[in-house]
């Protein structure tokens, strides 16, 4: 008898059975792919790494603008993607050795929920052996949804890619047509940007990246539209036939792009189904398994944490909730908040925001102030991004001055939003946040000179 079973080896499921097994449960996790889940896999790493290699090619290209002439600047996307299957196999294999450090027995099949026995215990079957455990946590995470277009059928046409076929490609396609300009969207727009792609972006909003701060995505999207980038907003898709993709946009008219590959990026949805989760009494909600604060769901001794809750489908948001489930099983009182979850975009240069935007604080009629400044008034940005341009905006409500917000366009901000989720965990004032000294010469320090002149 296991005092939890854990379903699913992603950020959620492997972080949990590490806390879980160190303090003392007995821990089983069961992963029918490998550790690390899409995240380390298919999704987080490798595009970064690739995002990373695309972006030296960047500075190899344009560093005559620092003082340095690189002729002839090739680039080899094999070797870039061998580098990629060789960082995935390290961290792979380092998360199986804190596991194993940490006492947890990894089961490498299939978990199928059977139900409860008798005494309540859940039980768990994967390959030809059958597991009970005390309490269950749920880690399935997510999946690319494919929207019900006509022809947009990934197993009968090739062209159609996602993230997934389109990172285990050898070779880089000469064009790129992007069906959604949110965050995965623009990181591959990015990539396949800088290496020489013809790269369109069809998105239905007016704007990319969603729920992101407003300005500063459309500040992201004049920048890479100066690079080639085609951006087609408040566009609908209606049909994919072979290499075409046929949309209409915000007056009716009817358009069609043919390109070598079709990338399929409008969203994720949670994988509730095909483990026997309809043997427990567990509620759905949101397209999700429904939790509450400490991440129990509607069943006994059953928690989920994860894109499969439908919520936050980040991998530092599934993390965290699978502490927070931990904490619970072991009577450690723990709550889960959303107020302080960074969003990062891996372009060149990044975007990063944490807590509310200005736009959502109008529309939740929350009194506040808007402070803003260019990045250049950071000596270190100017030194390093000749020519950049770039933006730090925080949030504050207004008479407590308590900072709700902080959103950045500008390289390095996603190693620099870290402080802003520190200071609205910790319910920071914009008086407070003043007062810390920021090491100087750092990008850092952008946080309080637009605190101090805006």
């Amino acid at each position: 008898m296991y005092d939890i079973a854990i379903i699913g080896g992603g950020p959620g499921g492997y972080v949990a059975a590490e806390k879980a097994a160190k303090k003392g449960l007995q821990t089983i996790l069961f992963e029918k792919k490998d550790l690390g889940g899409v995240c380390l896999n298919e999704g987080c790493i490798p595009t970064k790494t690739l995002l990373y290699s695309a972006k030296l090619y960047d500075y190899a290209r344009k560093s005559e603008k620092y003082g340095i002439r690189v002729e002839g600047a090739e680039l080899d996307y094999k070797k870039m993607t061998d580098r990629k299957t060789k960082v995935i196999r390290k961290l792979v294999a380092g998360v199986g050795l804190r596991m194993k450090n940490a006492g947890v027995e990894v089961v490498k099949a299939e978990a199928i929920i059977e139900g409860r026995t008798l005494e309540g215990a859940i039980r768990i079957s994967a390959g030809d052996a059958t597991y009970e455990a005390r309490n269950l946590l749920i880690c399935t995470g997510s999946e690319t949804f494919i929207p019900p277009i006509e022809g947009l059928d990934i197993t009968a046409n090739e062209a159609i890619v996602t993230n997934r076929e389109l990172l285990s490609s050898k070779e880089a396609p000469a064009s790129l047509t992007i069906i959604g300009g949110g965050v995965i969207g623009m990181e591959f727009a990015s990539l396949y940007n800088s290496i020489g792609a013809e790269v369109h972006v069809i998105e239905m909003l007016p704007e990319i990246l969603g729920a992101l701060d407003a300005e500063i995505s459309a500040m992201l999207r004049a920048q890479y539209a100066k690079r080639g980038i085609h951006f087609h907003l408040s566009c609908k898709v209606t049909r994919v036939e072979d290499h075409d993709v046929t949309f209409t946009d915000a007056e009716g008219a009817e358009h069609t792009i043919t390109s070598d590959k079709i990338l399929v990026s409008v969203g994720r949805r949670p994988i509730t189904k095909g483990f026997g989760l309809e043997t427990l009494d567990v509620e759905l909600e949101r397209g999700g398994i429904k939790v509450d604060n400490k991440m129990r769901t509607t069943a006994e001794g059953v928690y989920a944490a994860g894109d499969v809750t439908g919520f936050s489908l980040l991998a530092h948001t599934a993390s965290r909730e699978g502490e927070v489930a931990i904490n619970n099983i072991c009577g450690i009182s723990d709550t889960m908040h959303y107020n302080a979850i960074p969003g990062i975009v891996y372009t060149n240069p990044e975007v990063a925001g944490v807590g509310i935007t200005e736009a959502e604080a109008q529309k939740q009629g929350i009194a506040h102030t808007c402070h803003r400044l260019p990045m250049a008034y950071s000596g270190r940005f100017v030194a390093e991004n000749e020519g950049g341009e770039g933006l730090c905006k925080i949030i504050a409500e207004e008479g407590t001055g308590r900072v709700l917000g902080v959103h950045m366009l500008g390289n390095p901000c996603s190693e620099i939003i870290g402080s802003a989720c520190i200071a609205i965990t910790q319910g920071m004032t914009i008086h407070e946040l003043e007062q810390v000294i920021f090491p100087h010469p750092t990008v850092t320090e952008i946080i309080k000179e637009t605190l101090a002149l805006s």
